[in-house]
């Protein structure tokens, strides 16, 4: 079933939508490794999480028929003043609503926002195999900038991670 972009809301989390994005995020830390958590994590740690994206970090969540289907954020890249300009993507669909379009709506919203609140550059960090965030990532413009190899362990094996970035603003200068 096709999702047409007038079917599914876009917004500003709340807090009270945490319980759906619990769900759908420890989801993926049980069956992936989209995420390097080896246990699913509690409401009160989504809370101190949810309390740590205001101003330049964004968490924007898509409803489809009333109901929390997926998330999108941004957040810090390191902590060094001179990454001020970079952020670190994150996107999680609930499982039943992959495929249908809502990855890319979340993500088209997110990196308009990056644009706005003066970023240079958006980075995402993908675990292979997961060729529907690499194509999602591509089709937006995302490169393929390197990989670390077996820097978290999981489901009894090492994981590599891959990079993909987006120049916002390319060949501009200083901030």
């Amino acid at each position: 079933m096709e999702t047409r972009s007038k079917d599914v809301r876009l917004r500003e989390a709340e807090e009270s939508d945490l319980p759906a994005i619990l769900e759908i995020y420890n989801h993926q830390v049980r069956t992936s490794a989209a995420t390097f958590d080896l246990e699913p994590l509690t409401l009160a740690r989504r809370r101190e999480w949810f309390s740590e994206h205001v101003g330049r970090f964004p968490l924007i969540v898509a409803e489809l028929g009333g109901r929390v289907v997926g998330y999108a954020s941004l957040s810090g890249f390191r902590d060094k003043p001179g990454y001020s300009n970079s952020a670190e993507s994150s996107i999680y669909v609930d499982r039943g609503s992959q495929g249908r379009g809502i990855g890319g709506l979340l993500m088209t919203e997110l990196l308009s926002r990056a644009v706005k609140l003066g970023y240079h550059t958006v980075i995402a960090g993908i675990a292979p195999p997961n060729e529907p965030s690499v194509r999602l990532h591509r089709s937006l413009g995302f490169r393929f900038v390197g990989s670390f190899k077996e820097v978290g362990y999981k489901f009894s094996a090492w994981q590599d991670v891959d990079f993909y970035q987006l120049i916002l603003s390319p060949g501009k200068g200083e901030p």
